[in-house]
């Protein structure tokens, strides 16, 4: 694993432990739509249609998203089962992760 795939984890564990970090498909689709997120993060391993639905309601509403690790990768960061989509509601933490992620250069651009 790499140091900035660490870093990011390792952030995306302190937002869920903050309280600033939603997961699920519903629960992510109602921070975008209520325009509470501030990133959102689609496992690389999502099926095509909820990697198409998030991207076009995140570009709708104008949400920075992006796709990153797998399902099992983006759970284990966050405690919890399987995740095909992760939000982060708080621009400190999105803004780290999207900088971890473009210094690492391990991310694919939605």
């Amino acid at each position: 694993m790499t140091a900035g795939r660490d870093k990011v984890l390792s952030t995306l564990s302190m937002a869920m432990k903050a309280g600033r970090l939603v997961s699920g498909e519903t629960a992510v689709m109602n921070a975008v739509r209520s325009m509470t997120a501030a990133l959102v993060i689609i496992a690389g391993d999502a099926s095509d249609g909820t990697k198409k639905k998030f991207t076009d309601k995140c570009s709708y509403y104008e949400v920075p998203c992006r796709t990153y690790g797998t399902k099992d990768l983006l759970a284990h960061s966050i405690g919890k089962e399987m995740r095909s989509v992760i939000a982060l509601t708080d621009e400190g933490f999105a803004g780290s992760i999207i900088q971890r992620l473009e210094e690492a250069d391990i991310y694919g651009k939605q």
